[in-house]
């Protein structure tokens, strides 16, 4: 299980054994709390981690990128 923390927002408890890949990525995970990885940064331990790294973390915190006109 991952804890996925969509900060201002979710938590969820995410089950990699149950998604739909050999080696689940952070993208996966993703995936799964619906964000694109163009509209968010992963973070873990306080670190960008890039999306196609396999998930190798029990907790994530997804950052939501500042958009605006």
């Amino acid at each position: 299980m991952v804890t996925v923390e969509v900060v201002g927002e979710e938590t969820r408890e995410i089950d990699l054994a149950a998604l739909d890949a050999a080696e689940p990525t952070y993208a996966d995970l993703l995936d799964v709390v619906d964000y694109s990885p163009h509209e968010v940064s992963v973070m873990v331990d306080g670190t960008p981690v890039p999306e196609d790294r396999p998930v190798d973390a029990d907790h994530v915190r997804v950052l939501r990128l500042v958009r605006g006109g």
